[in-house]
């Protein structure tokens, strides 16, 4: 094998490896935010919980009910962001912030 075509198979594998990097670190964000989502479910569902056990005001049926579906939402985007490769593992990580997005933005901020 020439040095040409060495120094060229070593330049493609770079390549591969920077775009394996980068896809690894994608995956490994929109993993965080969906589990982040996941605790933020459980606190939101202990809190009012906890507030009916104690007969006071709490968060709501809304956000009880609309917090686990976003975070099982997000679950099943990570997962197929997890197993696919290319565009389609890049558009369900798009769907995971996107999800995370929305619920942050209707029960915290609005």
């Amino acid at each position: 094998m020439s040095d040409d075509m060495a120094d060229t198979d070593e330049l493609e594998l770079a390549a591969a490896r920077g775009r394996n990097r980068a896809a690894r670190w994608w995956r490994g964000f929109t993993g965080s935010l969906a589990a982040g989502l996941v605790a933020l479910a459980v606190l939101v569902l202990g809190a009012g919980v906890l507030c009916a056990f104690l007969d006071v005001p709490g968060p709501g049926a809304e956000p009880m009910i609309a917090h686990p579906v976003a975070a099982a939402l997000a679950l099943l985007a990570q997962r197929v962001a997890d197993r696919r490769n290319g565009p389609v593992a890049g558009v369900a990580g798009l769907l995971v912030v996107a999800v995370l997005a929305v619920a942050l933005w209707t029960f915290w901020w609005s």
